[in-house]
């Protein structure tokens, strides 16, 4: 696989396995993220390879939905889902968990799969210039709001 667009990694003091169990828990991930603000299963009901789940996204006064296919889904280990906008592919996101002493690392990566005639017609429905800057900001607040989220989960 080529190089994320996007990519950061943080240490949780929590087990891979309770990690896991809180990002495949679709509203606590959209609690956790910055631009959406509910994910819902519309085919399965569970993280698994072929699953399908709606996003619905907003920032500020633009919002837009998504839909999310599952491709990996390995607990205390990966999440990962292809995103599209009606036919067109938008994204892959991958959580990827390795444990480590005390607990584990999560890291956050995002590889943008918009074709290039579309990139500047995104910034009118999204209302943000530089996705892959907002991806990487994105990132660092989605994982800081799991760890804390985690790790008071844990204590």
């Amino acid at each position: 696989m080529t190089k994320p667009s996007a990519t950061a990694t943080v240490r949780i003091e929590a087990a891979p396995d309770e990690i896991y169990a809180l990002i495949t828990d679709l509203s606590a991930l959209a609690d956790c993220a910055e631009e959406a603000v509910e994910m819902r299963w519309s085919q399965g009901n569970s993280a698994r390879p072929g699953a399908k789940f709606v996003g619905s996204n907003r920032n500020g006064s633009h919002s837009w939905s998504t839909t999310c296919t599952v491709t990996a889904a390995e607990p205390g280990r990966i999440f990962a889902f292809d995103v599209r906008s009606a036919v067109i592919p938008v994204a892959h996101w991958a959580y990827e968990i390795t444990p480590v002493d005390g607990g584990c690392e999560v890291t956050e990566s995002t590889w943008d799969r918009r074709p290039r005639w579309i990139r500047g017609v995104t910034r009118f429905v999204t209302g943000v210039a530089d996705r892959t800057a907002a991806n990487g900001e994105h990132i660092r607040l989605t994982l800081d709001r799991l760890k804390q989220r985690a790790e008071r989960n844990a204590g």
